[in-house]
C-alpha cells in the first residue's frame, strides 16, 4: 500500500523514562472476555480526543478482550533500543501504558530493529519496535536476510513514526551528493543492524558497494564522534525527527545534510515500496532550507502465539492510555494515533490486531 509523504515534524527532545529490563512472558491463552455488546462504532475519529474516546468505547463495549483478571496474569515486555536513541524512551512509555491498563511489564533496552526481530521470533518479548524495511527483508529472507529462512512468524500491531535516512557530514570533507561517498570511510550503522540496512540499500540504488567506500561498522553515535575526531567523513543516521545526536554536531561543527535525490532515490522507491520520499525541513538543524531525502516507517511487532483476545486487548490498553505514549517524544506525538489506521503496514497484521482495526473501521 502506498505510504504518504510526510513534509515535516517539529523539534522536541526526548522525554527519559524510567523501565525495568527483564524479560520472559506471561500465559498467552487467556479466553475472552464475557460477552458484552458489538464493538466501538467504526467510523474513524477526527482528532485525538475523538480518537481515545473510541478506543475507551472498544475497551468498555468489545467481548474481544480480557477481563482485569485475566490481564492482570499476563507479562508484556516491550522491546526498544538503545538508551541514547529514540525507540527507548517511546517503548518505555508503552510499557508504562499497558502497566497502567493492568498488565505486568517492563521494557528491555535492545540493540533496536535487529535483535528486537529475533526476541520477538524467540518469544523473548511479547512486542517490540523495528523498521518495517529490515521487518520486510526478514520476512522474505531477502537482502540483509538472504540465504535464512523467512521469517513469516513476524506479525504487526500497529503502525508508529516515520524514521528518516539523514546522511550527514562537514563541510571541510566536500561531500555534497551520495555519489561523492566513493572513496570515502563512511559510518554504516553496527553490522546488521536497520541503519546498516538503509545504508547498504539507498548506496545500492546509486550504483556504490562496499567496495567503493571504506564502511565503519559502529553505531551512528560513535561514528558521529570519530567524524569529529577526522576519522570519518560521513555517517548514516536512521531515526525520528529532530536526532539529539545530529543537532549536537550542527551545534559545534559546520555539518552538512546530504540530499537523498534524484535517480538514486526515484529506483529506491520504486524497488522498495516501504521506503518514501520526503524532506528533511528546514531550521532541523543547522539546515536552512529543506533537504530532499526518505523515510521508512517504524511497527510495532507482536508475538504470533499471543491469544487474538490478548493482542486485541492490547491495542486497546494502548489507545486508552495514548496520552502517556505522545508525552514521551515528539516523534510520537505527532506520528502514534488511532486516526493514522494501518494503510502503510506490508507486514501482515495479527490476527487480534485485525479484528481491532476492523472494529474500529480501519479494514474494509
Amino acid at each position: 500500500m502506498k505510504m504518504k509523504k510526510i513534509m515535516a515534524l517539529g523539534l522536541a527532545g526526548c522525554l527519559v523514562l524510567s523501565v525495568t529490563a527483564c524479560g520472559g512472558s506471561g500465559d498467552t491463552s487467556s479466553a475472552a472476555a464475557s460477552e458484552g455488546t458489538t464493538a466501538a462504532d467504526s467510523s474513524a475519529a477526527t482528532d485525538t480526543e475523538a480518537a481515545s474516546g473510541e478506543a475507551d468505547k472498544a475497551a468498555g463495549d468489545s467481548a474481544k478482550g480480557l477481563t482485569p483478571e485475566e490481564r492482570a496474569k499476563e507479562f508484556i515486555t516491550v522491546g526498544t533500543g538503545p538508551t541514547s536513541g529514540i525507540y527507548f524512551p517511546i517503548g518505555g512509555a508503552f510499557a508504562t501504558a499497558l502497566g497502567n491498563y493492568g498488565y505486568q511489564t517492563s521494557a528491555e533496552a535492545t540493540n533496536a530493529t535487529g535483535q528486537n526481530i529475533q526476541n520477538i521470533l524467540n518469544g523473548d518479548a511479547e512486542i517490540a519496535i523495528a523498521m518495517q524495511d529490515a521487518v520486510m527483508q526478514a520476512y522474505t529472507a531477502t537482502g540483509a536476510y538472504e540465504g535464512k529462512d523467512p521469517a513469516t512468524g513476524l506479525k504487526a500491531l500497529m503502525r508508529l513514526w516515520p524514521n528518516y535516512v539523514q546522511l550527514v557530514t562537514t563541510a571541510d570533507t566536500g561531500i555534497t551528493s551520495v555519489e561523492d561517498l566513493r572513496g570515502k570511510r563512511v559510518g554504516v550503522g553496527a553490522a546488521n543492524s536497520g541503519v546498516e540496512i538503509n545504508a547498504r540499500m539507498i548506496l545500492d540504488a546509486y550504483g556504490i558497494t562496499y567496495d567503493d567506500i571504506t564502511p565503519d561498522y559502529l553505531a551512528y553515535g560513535e561514528a558521529i564522534d570519530n567524524m569529529k575526531n577526522g576519522q570519518c567523513d560521513a555517517v548514516f543516521v536512521t531515526s525520528g525527527l529532530p536526532n539529539a545526536t545530529v543537532m549536537d554536531l550542527g551545534v559545534s561543527y559546520d555539518m552538512v545534510v546530504i540530499p537523498i535525490d534524484g535517480e538514486g532515490r526515484e529506483k529506491l522507491v520504486n524497488n522498495y515500496p516501504y521506503y518514501a520520499e520526503s524532506v528533511i525541513p528546514a531550521d532541523t538543524y543547522n539546515n536552512k532550507e529543506d533537504v530532499e531525502g526518505v523515510f521508512v516507517y517504524n511497527i510495532m511487532l507482536v508475538r504470533e502465539d499471543l491469544s487474538d483476545e490478548m493482542v486485541y486487548d492490547i491495542l486497546n490498553g494502548v489507545f486508552e492510555n495514548i496520552s502517556t505514549i505522545k508525552a514521551s517524544h515528539n516523534a510520537a506525538d505527532k506520528n502514534i494515533d488511532i486516526t493514522f489506521g494501518v494503510d502503510d503496514i506490508q507486514l501482515p497484521l495479527h490476527p487480534g490486531a485485525e479484528a481491532f482495526w476492523k472494529d474500529n473501521g480501519y479494514i474494509k
